[in-house]
């Protein structure tokens, strides 16, 4: 069953000279559980369309439907409350807090959310330890690693236990080793929680590791492959 529906998207950027069709008629659906790779050449409208599903960019016709709700249907406070509650998201560039230590970093989302204090704190201690970071909850952004950092930052995207995890380039600024850890830990969280990871990448190394990759050109879905 599918946990996400893409029908028809299309997202035009206007300018002075030139109109723009960032995404071009998208139609995708995907299942719970997915480990997928969305690939394609710069300016193929990878980074458009992850924006487009997780709602942090409005379509200019078509729809996205999450769980049976078409996000674009809400009011925009109520996408911001949808997405809190239903979408992780993993940047190229971490998007840490850098006055806020790992602990705190993760912590945030659940706070806004309303969790209990005693809950929070569980919830985040164990997720830095799933990713390795047990022994680093008090360090800030800027005594971290890139790796680390980033590893963070994929603890953050759980903590409120969203329905997919939406990854815009998360190795695009690691080195190898971060690189095979990071994608180590996002693959065994998939399988052992059933957690959604849908990447935007030009790695060759997530796509190795995913099961189904989508290759988008000028805007349009080229293939979509099942490993």
């Amino acid at each position: 069953m599918s946990i996400i529906d893409v029908k028809n998207l299309v997202k035009i950027y206007d300018s002075t000279e030139v109109e723009v069709k960032a995404v071009n008629g998208i139609n995708l659906s995907f299942e719970q559980g997915e480990f997928a790779a969305i690939v394609g050449p710069s300016g193929s409208g990878k980074t458009t369309f992850l924006n487009l599903l997780g709602g942090l960019d409005k379509p200019t016709s078509g729809s996205v439907v999450i769980n049976d709700t078409d996000i674009w249907s809400l009011k925009p406070s109520q996408i911001i409350d949808f997405r809190l509650h239903n979408i992780g998201f993993v940047f190229q560039a971490y998007n840490l807090i850098p006055v806020l230590t790992a602990k705190e970093n993760v912590e945030f989302i659940m706070q806004l959310q309303g969790w209990p204090k005693e809950k929070r704190e569980k919830r985040t201690r164990d997720l830095l330890e799933a990713v390795g970071l047990g022994d680093r909850l008090n360090s800030r952004p800027n005594k971290l690693s890139g790796g680390q950092q980033q590893r963070v930052a994929v603890a953050r995207a759980l903590a409120s236990k969203p329905k997919f995890i939406l990854a815009d380039e998360p190795t695009a600024n690691l080195d190898s080793k971060s690189t095979e850890n990071l994608l180590n830990i996002m693959e065994s969280l998939n399988e052992k929680e059933n957690i959604t990871f849908i990447f935007s990448t030009h790695d060759a190394r997530v796509v190795k590791k995913a099961r189904r990759i989508v290759t988008l050109v000028d805007g349009q879905v080229s293939s979509d492959d099942l490993k």
